[in-house]
Parts: C-alpha cells; structure tokens; sequence
C-alpha cells in the first residue's frame, strides 16, 4: 500500500547541497592537507638533519609542512569563490612537494611518498582532470629548487629515515581510505534517496505517476493470467480550480496533500496509489469492483471530513470512477479509459459521486 514519504526534495533543495558542498570543500582538503604535511616533516627532518642542512633549508620545510596549510585554508576559506581557490592552493600544493625532493637531495623512500601522497590529495578530492593539471606545478617546484641545490642526487635511505617515513605510508594511507569510504557511503546514500524521489510525488507522499504506471502493469498482468483480481480507482478533486482562485494555491496544496493522505488511509494491503496529474488520482486494489466500491466509499467519506485550520471555510470533495481491466483489451490504457469514463459519468452527475463501469451503479457520500 502507498504511503507518504518525508523525502520531499526540491530543486531549491539541491542546489542548497551544491553550494554546501562547495563552501565544504576546502574544509575537507584542509584536513588531508594538514595531515599529509604534518607527518611529512618526520622524513623531512630527519633527512635534512643527516645532511646537515641548512637553516634557510629547515625554514622552507617548516613552511611547506606546518604552515602553508594553514594559510591555504584561511585563504580559501575567505575567497568570494571557495571552491576555485582551493584548486589553485592544490596546484600549489604540488609545487611545495616536488620543491621538497631536491631538498632532500632525492632521498628514494621519503620522496616517492611525498609525491604520491601529493597526488592521492588530487585523486581523493574527485575533480576531473586534477591531479594531470598539478604535474607542471609540481616539475617547476623539483626544477627550481634543484637549481637552487644544484641537483645533488643521494638515493640511500638510511634506517632512521625509513621509520620516520612509515607514519606517513600509514596513517596518510588510511586516512585518504576512509575519506574514500565515507564519500562512496554518502554517494549510495544519496543513490537511494533519488531512487525514492523517483518513486514518489513530493507534493502528496504518494507514487509519482511513473512508478504508480509499473506497480499497475504488474497487478495488471497478475489479473491477466488469473492469479488475482484487480481494480482502478480514478479520483479527482472537485472543483479544484475554484479552490486555488478563492483560498490561493497554498490552500490548493493544503486540499492536495490532504486528499492523499485520505486516500492512502483508506487502502487494503497490495494497493498503490499515485498522483498522476495536477489534481487527479489513481489507485490499483487487488480486489474486484464490488470491493473497491466499498474502498471507495471510504475514502469520499474521509475526504468529506476533511478541515483545513488556516482556512476555516474550505471543504472539499472527490469524484471516483471504478473499473476492472476490461476483457477484450486487457492492456493499462484501456483500463485507465475505462475508470475515466466511470469518473466522468460521476462528475457529470453532480460530483461527490462515486461511478463504476456500469453506468447504472453510482454513489454519493451520503449513500456510504
């Protein structure tokens, strides 16, 4: 059976999560970045130590690793556009780590590591193209500061240096992992909530016209090979248009979600129903039409009932047409004609009626 669902997602909605996400954005570099760089320095310092750096080289290293993500989160976090000057600090970003390497004279280990964390930074924050558009930044920094150090190459990676470059191989590694994991959580997240906007109309919590028109073909086919009974309820609101001319189209919307949630209280198990139009409503009932007559009943008796607070004065009313699959052309849109012309002899009637493919069956409120 249909029932309401809280998701109510709107355009507005979603581009509200655009500009969060955009203004999250170089919070969540800022932390990869503080990291990564933080626990660079361990490598760093120890290499520089053996090779008896000297201060010019211990100042330029605690710039790149303990300053310059500060100053990068400031800056970005300040800018009119949060999100382009983040991938300008990115940039950057690569031109400190590759200006570290010939700091170190090339030590093997701790610059292999610097330059992969430095690109696993692109790749973990998903924008297309990054890490490609960083590579000349981070060939300019190797270039300018191995002219500045005269390109000495000492590969060897002592003992010390390989221990004070594990913790960045670690907890760098891990941490972009469980960034990564929590991103794809949240995109599966996200997946199942479009699939259940797609399934459902965000005015009135009811089946969005699309996924009513399958769940119909399903019961649809399940009468057709005799394995049960089926039945349509066609129901559109009376005089609606008079409804948002008088009270205002925030009444009409008050009138539409109250309907649905009448309709929806008034379903057997196995029933869906769902807004297929502006203010008109199908319902399928794995019941025959004597059955869904009494369904019917109900729900013009509910509707009838119905008060709206922020407009004393308003009521409001239904029209229903019944019908079962027709035999001779057992297909959805001979079904839905069949109930649209049950429905149309309800409203030719007088409205607040309850019509069934027999012309001669028809209800009123006061008859349930």
């Amino acid at each position: 059976m249909s029932k309401p669902n809280p998701l109510h997602a709107t355009p507005r909605d979603t581009l509200e999560d655009g500009r969060t996400h955009l203004k999250a954005f170089p919070l969540r570099v800022y932390r990869f970045r503080a990291l990564g760089m933080g626990l660079g320095i361990l490598p760093l310092a120890v290499v520089l130590t053996e090779l008896e750096a000297s201060w010019l080289a211990w100042s330029w290293a605690v710039f790149c690793c303990l300053i310059w993500p500060h100053i990068a989160y400031q800056v970005s976090s300040r800018s009119a556009d949060p999100f382009r000057a983040e991938l300008r600090n990115l940039s950057l970003d690569s031109a400190f780590a590759g200006s570290l390497v010939p700091l170190m004279h090339f030590n093997l280990l701790p610059s292999v590591v610097l330059l992969t964390m430095a690109s696993a930074d692109k790749i973990n924050t998903g924008v297309r193209g990054l890490l490609v558009r960083s590579l000349p930044g981070m060939l300019i920094g190797v270039a300018v500061m191995g002219t500045v150090t005269g390109f000495t190459i000492q590969l060897e990676t002592s003992m010390p240096v390989l221990l004070a470059t594990l913790p960045v191989m670690v907890i760098h590694t891990l941490a972009v992992s469980l960034g990564s994991y929590r991103l794809i959580r949240k995109v599966q997240s996200q997946n199942v909530r479009l699939d259940e906007l797609s399934r459902v109309d965000n005015l009135t919590g009811l089946q969005s016209r699309g996924h009513w028109q399958a769940q119909a073909e399903q019961l649809l086919a399940s009468h057709s090979t005799g394995e049960s009974t089926a039945s349509m309820l066609l129901i559109d609101a009376d005089h609606f248009k008079q409804v948002n001319d008088r009270h205002g189209h925030a009444s009409g919307d008050d009138v539409l979600r109250a309907i649905g949630v009448a309709i929806t209280a008034s379903l057997p198990p196995g029933s869906h129903a769902g807004r297929i139009g502006g203010d008109e409503f199908a319902v399928v009932l794995p019941i025959p039409a004597d059955a869904a007559m009494e369904v019917a009943d109900g729900i013009l008796a509910r509707v009838a009932t119905l008060e709206f607070p922020q407009v004393a004065t308003l009521r409001c009313s239904v029209s229903i047409g019944v019908a079962e699959p027709l035999a001779d052309d057992p297909s959805l849109r001979a079904w839905l004609e069949a109930a649209d012309h049950a429905l149309y002899r309800a409203k030719a009637a007088g409205r607040n009626r309850i019509a069934s493919g027999d012309a001669a069956r028809l209800r009123t409120s006061a008859d349930a």
